[in-house]
């Protein structure tokens, strides 16, 4: 596909986004950039689309999927991340050895390029260290605080990889300046909430179903807990009080109000008279309210009402797929059978219509909609591409969650944390629980009296293949 039709969509800041996150602008001369302007004229040459494509390998692939080897102990775990990490330095060469295009040197992009760029060497470290097994000494009393260290850095990379990725197509377009910082800002975070609900609701869906029931909470009283906070934060943010209220200022701020109101509802009914977990419908109807008020949102260009529209309907029919979710096909259970491994097809749309709704809200920038718009493609060839780019988001999420639990069969999903990496152990009579703690793919047992050969042989566990006491 031609460069020049990704500079007239948003898969542009998709691709150009996937950018190593830790390259910064390159040090060529701006002379080029004219005044007020965050970017020059000219296009991204062949050596930045190079290094575009190799990160949205290095770091939409390759380290997504690295990690989730880690978390179930697979040999190819580090193999992997060596493989990530060596793409990802070719990647910040090629980076600052591209013509064409050049980039302001204060840009968000290379502003976050230093905490990622930290975040991803503090984990090689760590990763090394792990590796040498040194377990005397003062070293072997920090292993389990570095192995806990390396998880949790290793869990958060994605998040700030994503986030770095957007601010790349921002920078690499030129978006986001000036006037445009604050509308830019609400479409990116709120969108990426919506894409980060659809991931987690995937997770329960498949895999945690049980350690839900376990929470003794109800699905309703976390999500309801989330719009209340949600809600309390854009009552307050979204105008600036004492000031005059303009164009969307009514609309943003009672939004937040009926969060944060209904919120509270949805938190009262996750429990019951007598003080158990109940589900209802007040999320979804949050979600409903809400998309039919964005719908309704006046814009100042064709395309832009289109797609908001668009967005509206696509939003509103995440809250009513819940609600018929919820209602009928689950019928105010937890889950469809006991074990939380029974799945309606059903239950799949609203989770996918959240992730297309969250590429169509990001995609509904001012700066995005008069580019679409002058690049002569219609509202709906440009919805088509964002739910494109939703579906392979979702299914890539889908993988993710296979390779973790292939085929969904195996593993006793009474020990699945979203907290921690759980593993499951089988013998003759039951399952003992243990904790896979940090992304190794050879926690070895902390006492070193007992490490042997064989038990690295028994955790380095193929793809897909758990520690079981039986033989298959």
């Amino acid at each position: 596909m031609a460069p020049a039709f990704f500079s007239s969509s948003l898969s542009t800041i998709f691709l150009v986004s996937a950018a190593l996150p830790m390259v910064s602008a390159h040090d060529h001369d701006s002379s080029h950039i004219e005044d007020g302007m965050a970017i020059s004229t000219e296009p991204i040459d062949t050596t930045l689309w190079i290094h575009i494509f190799i990160q949205m390998a290095a770091w939409g692939v390759i380290f997504p999927v690295g990690m989730v080897l880690g978390i179930v102990k697979s040999r190819w775990h580090v193999p992997l991340q060596v493989l990530g990490t060596a793409l990802s330095i070719l990647g910040y060469a090629l980076g600052h050895m591209h013509g064409g295009r050049e980039f302001r040197d204060n840009n968000v992009h290379s502003k976050f390029a230093s905490p990622i760029s930290f975040m991803l060497f503090a984990q090689v470290l760590i990763g090394i260290y792990l590796k040498l097994h040194i377990e005397r000494g003062v070293f072997g009393k920090i292993r389990r605080v570095v192995k806990f260290a390396h998880g949790i850095i290793g869990k958060a990379l994605p998040v700030f990889a994503w986030t770095q990725m957007l601010f790349g197509g921002i920078t690499a377009l030129g978006f986001c300046q000036g006037e445009h910082v604050s509308q830019c800002a609400a479409h990116f975070i709120m969108g990426s909430a919506f894409i980060a609900y659809g991931i987690l609701l995937t997770i329960l869906l498949l895999v945690g179903q049980i350690w839900l029931q376990r929470t003794g909470r109800s699905q309703e009283f976390f999500d309801s807990a989330v719009i209340t906070a949600w809600g309390v934060v854009n009552t307050f943010t979204e105008h600036r009080w004492g000031t005059t209220w303009v164009e969307n200022d009514w609309q943003h701020t009672t939004m937040g109000v009926i969060w944060w109101c209904a919120g509270l509802v949805g938190i009262w009914l996750s429990r019951d008279r007598d003080g158990r977990p109940k589900r209802n419908v007040i999320p979804g109807f949050i979600i409903l309210i809400t998309g039919w008020a964005f719908g309704g949102h006046p814009q100042h260009v064709h395309i832009s009402a289109e797609v908001h529209k668009a967005y509206g309907y696509t939003l509103m029919a995440v809250g009513a797929t819940r609600i018929v979710e919820i209602s009928f096909v689950l019928r105010d259970h937890p889950a469809l059978s006991e074990d939380g491994r029974e799945i309606n097809s059903f239950q799949y749309i609203p989770i996918f219509l959240l992730f297309a709704s969250g590429f169509m809200f990001m995609g509904a920038t001012e700066e995005q909609m008069a580019l679409i718009e002058n690049s002569g493609m219609d509202h709906i060839a440009y919805i088509l591409i964002l739910f494109s780019l939703a579906s392979l988001l979702f299914l890539f999420t889908l993988m993710l969650i296979h390779l973790y639990d292939p085929g969904l069969s195996h593993q006793d999903p009474r020990y699945w944390s979203p907290w921690t990496s759980v593993g499951w152990q089988c013998s003759d009579s039951h399952a003992n629980e243990f904790e896979l703690e940090g992304l190794m793919s050879d926690d070895e047992d902390d006492n070193p009296a007992k490490h042997t050969q064989d038990d690295d042989e028994s955790l380095n566990s193929t793809l897909g293949k758990n520690s079981n006491g039986h033989a298959h």
